[in-house]
C-alpha cells in the first residue's frame, strides 16, 4: 500500500543523499580522472541493479527481457556518458552553478517532448519553458566579466539528462521498471569499464573510503528515489528534488568556498519556479485527459 508519509521521507533522503554524493564526487574529480571515479561508482550501482534484478518477479531471466533493447542499452550509455561530465562540471564550474543549470532539465524535457514524443504543450507550459530559458542565460550570466565558458559543461548535462528522461518515458510504455533500471546499471558498468582502462590512475589509499562513501550513498540514493516515487506521484516528487539544488549549493559555499552571486540565485529561483509550474501543469493535463477518456469510454 502506498504511505504518503514514506513516500516524502524517501524523497527527502533520496535527494540528500545525492547532494553529498555531488560534494565528494566534486572533490574525487579535483584528484582522479571523472571516468574512473563514475567507473568505480557503477560497479557498486550494476551490483544493486543485479541484485533488484533477482528479487523481482521472474528474476534476471524476466528483467533481461526488453521489447525495446536498443532503446534500453542507449538509455544506459546516455547516463553514463551523463555522469563523468557532471563530475567534470563540479570541479571545473562549481557545485552551485552546475546544480542551478541542471535545474532547467525538466524545461529541456518539455521542450523536446514535442518533436520526440509529439505530445502538445498548451501557451502556458509554453510561456513557463521560456521564462526558465530566461533564468538560465541569468545563471550563465554570459555578458559578465565572470563568464566562464565551461557552463557549456553542465549545459551538456541537463540536455542528456533530458534525452535520457524522454526515452525512459518511451520504454516505460512497454518495458517495467525492473528492466530499465536492469539495463541503466548494467550497460553503464560494461561502458564505463571498457573505457575506465584508458584513464586509470592508482587511488590514494586514504581516498579509497570516499570511493567506497560514492558507492554507497549512489546505492542508498537510487533505493529511496525508487521508494518515493512507488509512494508518490512524480509531480510531488518533482519540486522536492529542487532541494538538491540548495543543499549542494550549500556544500559548494561551505566546503569548497563557491561564491554565490546574485544573477545564479535569481536565476535558479526563475528556473525552479518554471520547473514546478511545468510540472504541475502536465500533470493537470494528463489527468484531464484520462479523464475525458474515461468518459468515452
Amino acid at each position: 500500500m502506498k504511505s504518503t508519509a514514506i513516500g516524502y521521507a524517501f524523497a527527502l533522503l533520496a535527494f540528500v543523499v545525492f547532494s553529498a554524493q555531488d560534494g565528494v564526487s566534486k572533490h574525487l574529480g579535483a584528484a582522479y580522472p571523472a571516468v574512473v571515479v563514475a567507473m568505480i561508482r557503477y560497479w557498486a550501482f550494476a551490483v544493486f541493479a543485479i541484485l533488484l534484478a533477482m528479487r523481482a518477479r521472474g528474476g534476471l531471466t524476466v528483467a533481461i527481457k526488453s521489447k525495446r533493447p536498443a532503446l534500453q542499452i542507449f538509455r544506459g550509455l546516455l547516463l553514463a556518458s551523463q555522469i563523468p561530465i557532471a563530475i567534470n562540471a563540479f570541479t571545473l564550474v562549481g557545485l552551485a552553478q552546475s546544480q542551478a543549470i541542471f535545474a532547467s532539465g525538466p524545461l529541456i524535457v518539455a521542450l523536446l517532448s514535442v518533436p520526440i514524443l509529439g505530445e502538445k504543450v498548451g501557451w502556458r507550459r509554453w510561456t513557463a519553458i521560456g521564462v526558465g530559458f530566461c533564468g538560465v542565460l541569468l545563471i550563465l550570466g554570459p555578458t559578465g566579466a565572470d563568464f566562464n565558458v565551461l557552463v557549456v559543461l553542465p549545459l551538456i548535462v541537463a540536455f542528456i539528462g533530458a534525452i535520457y528522461g524522454l526515452t525512459t518515458r518511451l520504454v516505460s510504455r512497454v518495458d517495467g521498471p525492473t528492466t530499465s533500471f536492469f539495463y541503466i546499471g548494467v550497460v553503464g558498468a560494461v561502458a564505463l569499464t571498457l573505457a575506465g582502462p584508458f584513464f586509470w590512475v592508482e587511488i590514494a589509499p586514504e581516498d579509497w573510503k570516499w570511493m567506497l562513501f560514492l558507492c554507497f550513498t549512489g546505492i542508498v540514493g537510487h533505493y529511496s528515489l525508487i521508494k518515493a516515487y512507488q509512494n508518490l506521484n512524480a509531480v510531488v516528487v518533482q519540486p522536492i528534488s529542487y532541494l538538491q539544488l540548495v543543499l549542494a549549493s550549500g556544500i559548494g559555499v561551505v566546503v569548497f568556498g563557491e561564491t554565490l552571486r546574485l544573477n545564479m540565485v535569481v536565476g535558479a529561483m526563475i528556473v525552479v519556479a518554471a520547473g514546478i509550474f511545468t510540472a504541475w501543469r502536465e500533470h493537470v493535463v494528463l489527468r484531464r485527459n484520462r479523464e475525458l477518456a474515461a468518459l468515452d469510454a
